[in-house]
């Protein structure tokens, strides 16, 4: 089986169960991953920040501290809010899923889960993050700044911070402007993939965008039962 080349990346583990830590830890690092494993909450931060991770498994059950708690904390501290995170919830907790992904989370897998399954899911935010964004003007509308070769978001001038999933959705919305882009498109080309993921993770992100755009929020036009389009 070929590897990618982004195999020496650190991903941290954050799960109470030893044995579905043990699972997760054999099969990231049988394709070249690092990884360290946290079995509480409470002690996460000190670890997250002695080893910083490029990735972050996060399970939302947790001693000590829950893992949407752990979340909010973890998007609160400079060394630790721009590292990409996973949500593991169990198969019923939607809510907790969609407050996860409101708080930060990039991406989120149901238990019972593939092992196969995370780790495709985690080269896929690795890469969102790693692939070379080719060099250009910055795309602008009205107030709006996207410095794509930057990797940058301005608002009047202001720098407002993104994550990388948030930026490859904003750069695909102001590229097609004019366009309706539907769920599954921004899934397939924003996340890279679009099987079994549930259409309201991006409806989540698109009202994350939002509240980062403030007053140029409306930008983002929602088209009723197909998807998004953004107005320039």
């Amino acid at each position: 089986m070929e590897r990618e080349s982004a195999v020496t990346s650190r991903i941290a583990i954050i799960e109470d169960e030893p044995d579905i830590a043990e699972v997760l830890e054999y099969n990231l690092e049988r394709e070249g991953f690092d990884t360290f494993t946290v079995l509480r909450g409470d002690t996460a931060m000190d670890s997250l920040r002695a080893q910083r991770p490029d990735l972050i498994l996060l399970d939302l059950m947790l001693p000590g501290l829950d893992g949407l708690e752990l979340c909010r904390l973890l998007k609160r501290d400079v060394a630790t809010a721009q590292i990409p995170m996973i949500m593991l919830t169990a198969k019923g907790d939607e809510v907790d899923r969609i407050v996860g992904l409101e708080l930060g989370a990039d991406d989120y897998i149901a238990k019972p889960f593939s092992p196969r399954e995370v780790v495709l899911r985690v080269k896929a935010v690795l890469r969102r993050g790693q692939e070379p964004i080719m060099a250009g003007e910055a795309l602008v509308a009205g107030e709006v700044s996207l410095d794509v070769p930057g990797h940058r978001l301005f608002i009047r001038g202001e720098e407002v911070a993104l994550t990388a999933t948030e930026f490859r959705l904003l750069k695909l919305l102001m590229e097609r402007s004019g366009r309706v882009l539907t769920r599954d498109m921004l899934l397939t080309e924003g996340w890279g993939y679009a099987e079994d993921v549930d259409s309201r993770t991006v409806d989540t992100h698109v009202r994350r965008l939002r509240r980062k755009l403030g007053d140029e929020a409306l930008r983002i036009e929602t088209v009723i039962g197909v998807g998004y389009r953004f107005r320039s």
